[in-house]
């Protein structure tokens, strides 16, 4: 069976025009074969989580550098979450003071990346993400399946009473 690619959105929220760096680790993503969808520049939190929500992707990754990351992560968290897909990471960079990155991860948002770090860590943290959460749907699935007592489909079962048609009949 062929693994399946991670679907990453990577967006620039806000009135920031600076998009080098979302294009930098866009490319970081596709390199490490990942599926991008890049949705340019000047999206608004709505655009951001539908086109995530359309797209079917698994995670999020927003590029910030205006300085509105503690009102623009959170409201593309509330919207996935309003719309039942909160099991969407929502990660991303930007410059944002380590208390803000704290904080937001205390919100539900995934690790923060900072100016300077290697494209190679977001790669290797939404990875590592991806495979935890596919190990545990594996294991719900699992758990789920039917009991190994149970005989499958087709099979020939003894009548009740250990005998062909049932009850002793008088």
């Amino acid at each position: 069976m062929t693994e399946r690619k991670i679907r990453v959105l990577v967006a620039k929220p806000g009135l920031d025009g600076h998009d080098r760096g979302a294009k930098v680790i866009a490319s970081a993503f596709r390199d490490a074969g990942m599926e991008v969808v890049y949705t340019g520049l000047h999206q608004t939190p709505e655009m951001i989580a539908s086109a995530a929500i359309q797209e079917d992707v698994d995670v999020v990754a927003l590029s910030i550098l205006s300085g509105a990351h503690m009102t623009l992560f959170p409201r593309v968290l509330q919207l996935l979450r309003e719309r039942g897909r909160g099991e969407i990471l929502v990660t991303g960079g930007g410059i944002i003071p380590k208390e803000d990155m704290e904080e937001l991860q205390k919100m539900g948002v995934g690790r923060l990346f900072g100016p300077g770090t290697p494209t190679s860590n977001a790669v290797a943290y939404i990875q590592e993400w991806f495979a935890k959460g596919r190990a545990r749907e594996e294991a719900a699935e699992a758990a789920e399946a039917p009991d190994a007592a149970v005989p499958p489909v087709g099979a020939k079962r003894k009548p009740a009473g250990g005998r062909r048609g049932g009850r002793k009949r008088s």
